[in-house]
This record gives C-alpha cells, sequence and structure tokens, in this order.
C-alpha cells in the first residue's frame, strides 16, 4: 500500500469517493446516522480472518468433547484479539506505515528476516484451513470430490480478488456482505439447535481445562481466534484509507476505529461462541467423537435437520471464501512490507493454495489439518503481538498515541499469556509434560 495515496492494500486504484466522503465528515461537512458506515470497513476484513473454517474445526472439536467447558477460552481470546486488532489499526493510522513496514524499519535485519519467514509460514498456514474449508463446504453441498471442491474454490477466490482493483471499498463491501452471511448463519443455528443456556453461562466464566487433549484444543482455538496475519493485515488497512492531515483528524480516526473493531470483533466473538455451543447442544452427548467437519454436517442433518445442515454449510462457505481472499491479501502485504517487494496476484494465489492440494492429495485427514495449522499460527502469534506491543508503546513513534500504562500492561499480559501456552504446547507435544497434565 502506497503511503498517503488512499489505495488499497494490494491493489491499484485509488478509492477517492470513500476518501473525500471520509474527509468531509471528518470536517464535519457530513452529517446524519450512517456516518460511521464511512470508517466501517478494516476491522470488518480483520474480523474475517476470526471467524475462518479453522474456528469450526476447532470449536466443533471443543464443543463435541468438552461441552460447554471451554466457551471461556474463545472469550479470553476475544478480549486479547480486540486489543490487538485495535493497536495495529493504531499503528498504521499514525503512522501511515504497517507493522511489517515498521517492523523493517526499526528492527535488526535478522529479527526482520525472521519476522517475515515466520509471517509467511502463518500466511500460508491460515491459508490451508481458509481454503480446504471453502473446498470441504462445496464438496459437501454439491456432492463433488473434495479436489473439484477446491477447484471451484480457487476460481471463486481469485475472481473476488480482483475486486481489489476497483479500490479499498469494493473489497470492504464484498467481505462485509459475508461477514453477514456467516453472522445471520449462526443465528439461525442457535435458535434451531437445544443449547444450555445456563451450563452455557457457566462455561463462559468458570476457566478449566480438563485435560491434555483440552490444553491442544484451547491453544488452537487462540490460534484460530487470535490471528497472526489479521494483525499485520489491520495496520494495512488503516495506513492510508483516509490518511490525517492534522492532530484532530487523527484523533477522530483513532475513535471510529477503535468502535469499530469492538462492533466487528464483538460479533466475531458471538459467531465463535455460538458454533461451540451448536456444537455442544448437538454433539456432546451422544456423539462426542464428532471432530470433523464433514461429520458434523452428516450428522447435523437427523439431529436438527436438513435446514441446520444447510446452514451449517452456507455459512463454511461464506467463511471459507472470504477468509481465503483476505489471507492472500494479509500474504501480499507481508511480502511487500518487510522486504519490499510483491509478485503477482496469481502467482500469490497458487503458491497459498499449495499446500492443501498436498494434504489432500496425499489423503491426510482434513480436519486434523484444519486444526494443526491453528497450532502452528498460535505458535507464530508471538512474533507481531510483541512487536506491536513495543512499536505502539513508544512515544517517539506514536507520539500522544503512545500506548498507556494502563493499555500497555494489558498488552503485555495478553502476549505473556499466549507466549506461555505455546510452550505448554510445545511441551506436552514432545512429552515433556506427561504425567504432568491430566488425561
Amino acid at each position: 500500500m502506497a503511503i498517503g495515496t488512499g489505495r488499497d492494500v494490494t491493489g491499484d486504484q485509488p478509492s477517492d469517493r470513500t476518501t473525500e466522503a471520509i474527509r468531509d465528515a471528518l470536517a464535519g461537512r457530513r452529517r446524519g446516522r450512517w456516518t460511521f458506515l464511512l470508517f466501517a470497513g478494516p476491522a470488518v476484513i480483520s474480523s474475517i480472518a476470526y471467524m475462518d473454517p479453522g474456528n469450526f474445526a476447532t470449536n466443533i472439536q471443543a464443543g463435541a468433547k468438552y461441552g460447554y467447558t471451554l466457551l471461556w477460552v474463545v472469550l479470553v481470546a476475544n478480549v486479547v484479539a480486540m486489543v490487538f486488532q485495535g493497536l495495529s489499526a493504531k499503528l498504521g493510522i499514525v503512522t501511515n506505515q504497517n507493522l511489517a513496514e515498521v517492523s523493517r524499519d526499526n528492527l535488526p535485519k535478522p529479527v526482520v528476516w525472521l519476522m517475515w519467514v515466520v509471517g509467511e509460514i502463518a500466511a500460508m498456514a491460515t491459508d490451508l484451513a481458509e481454503f480446504l474449508g471453502g473446498a470441504i463446504g462445496f464438496s459437501l453441498l454439491l456432492g463433488v470430490p473434495l479436489m473439484v471442491g477446491m477447484a471451484i474454490t480457487a476460481v471463486i477466490t481469485y475472481g473476488i480478488l480482483l475486486f481489489e482493483r476497483a479500490g479499498f471499498r469494493a473489497m470492504e463491501l464484498i467481505i462485509g456482505a459475508m461477514v453477514m452471511v456467516i453472522g445471520l448463519c449462526y443465528l439461525i443455528e442457535v435458535f434451531i439447535a437445544p443449547i444450555d443456556w445456563g451450563a452455557a453461562a457457566t462455561g463462559l466464566v468458570t476457566p478449566h481445562i480438563p485435560s491434555g487433549e483440552a490444553l491442544t484444543i484451547a491453544v488452537g482455538i487462540i490460534g484460530a481466534t487470535v490471528m497472526p496475519h489479521a494483525i499485520y493485515l489491520h495496520s494495512g488497512l488503516t495506513q492510508s484509507r483516509a490518511p490525517a492531515r492534522n492532530a484532530a483528524e487523527r484523533r477522530a480516526l483513532l475513535r471510529w476505529s477503535n468502535r469499530e473493531v469492538v462492533i466487528a470483533l464483538a460479533i466475531a466473538g458471538l459467531v465463535n461462541m455460538a458454533m461451540v455451543m451448536m456444537a455442544a447442544a448437538a454433539f456432546h452427548l451422544g456423539h462426542s467423537d464428532v471432530g470433523e467437519i464433514e461429520a458434523a454436517y452428516k450428522t447435523l442433518t437427523p439431529l436438527l435437520g436438513a435446514g441446520a445442515a444447510a446452514v451449517f454449510l452456507v455459512s463454511l462457505i461464506a467463511s471459507g471464501i472470504s477468509s481465503s481472499v483476505v489471507g492472500t491479501m494479509a500474504g501480499q502485504l507481508i511480502m511487500q512490507g518487510f522486504v519490499g517487494f510483491r509478485i503477482p496476484l496469481l502467482v500469490r494465489r497458487l503458491v497459498t493454495m499449495a499446500p492443501a492440494f498436498v494434504v489432500v492429495a496425499l489423503g491426510a485427514n482434513v480436519t486434523d489439518a484444519l486444526v494443526l495449522s491453528q497450532v502452528v499460527l498460535s505458535l507464530a502469534l508471538p512474533f507481531p503481538m510483541l512487536a506491536l506491543v513495543w512499536f505502539t508503546g513508544r512515544r517517539d513513534l506514536m507520539g500522544e498515541h503512545a500506548n498507556g500504562p494502563l493499555l500497555q500492561a494489558g498488552a503485555i499480559v495478553g502476549a505473556v499469556i499466549v507466549s506461555l501456552l505455546n510452550v505448554v504446547l510445545l511441551l506436552q507435544t514432545f512429552g515433556a509434560l506427561d504425567g504432568w497434565l491430566p488425561g
């Protein structure tokens, strides 16, 4: 994204009409109850990363195996996500640079290269989950082989990415429409499924990890909720959407941004909770072995009816397509920000699709691959989190908008908790915690 041009992240055309309307609103020349919609977009696009197929996989496993017990993990992860997406948006607005660019300009070269490599791995792990999710949805909906579903997903996502040439607003509206579809689908699901609201409320406020397997799923939930590529991308979406021309405009942009982050991620959090509650209500008693997306769809039909299963598929397809688009945008931004060059959109799309085709060609368990991808994301997460805390806390970089003591402390705590969970997961993976964890 070119600094100060009003251009979108990977496209080439300015969105002048939206930019000018935002400037009129900031100057007080444009008022009305719908003015806030002008400022909506960056957090909406970023929020799709919190409703991707990786969330479907981890949330289905969490609800089916442990009922409502892990709902509190979803809540904590969502609060942490709000904090870090807000910081990312602030970094872009204040500095007119994205997190990758700020890292490139302020960190030692070896650290920059390490962050770039880890960021690229995270982007590929992200696209694995997202691309497979859309492919599974089309495969189940149309009754075609998974490879055919992957081809359909590839064509549709590439077609949507071409809309970036029309400017950032076109992409914001497309992704926003898909967020609405996913949210509506899960609103329907919570009315269909026989949810135990009392148990759900208890699980939401009672921290408990019943077993070592539950810990793996909990870390997967965090990896699927707080996303490295979304942290990078959000700063890029705000850095030159409508650059502030003075301090007053910058403060106004930050206020609108914070509101949008809270609203967009609150919706994403509610969708994730609805996923867990639907799985808990439908599968926990009698079908706790349902841990795969395909099995969940097939089991939903006799349990809750064909309508519930169809709604589940629609939400999965919308999630897979939209999040795959966003993942490609983030991968392009990460490469361009860290190393200063970009590759053609088609090449980028082919490269990020490759792991998904390999997984399917090898006959690997698709849902296991989805969950594993979320664990990889969780392991990659501390890098952008720690960098973001460091940069947004620096007064020489952020001026009056540097994090205050309370916000900085909260951000540090969030980053430390995630990092410690990752250490525990690694120890568990290598058997170092055998006998220490229950189950």
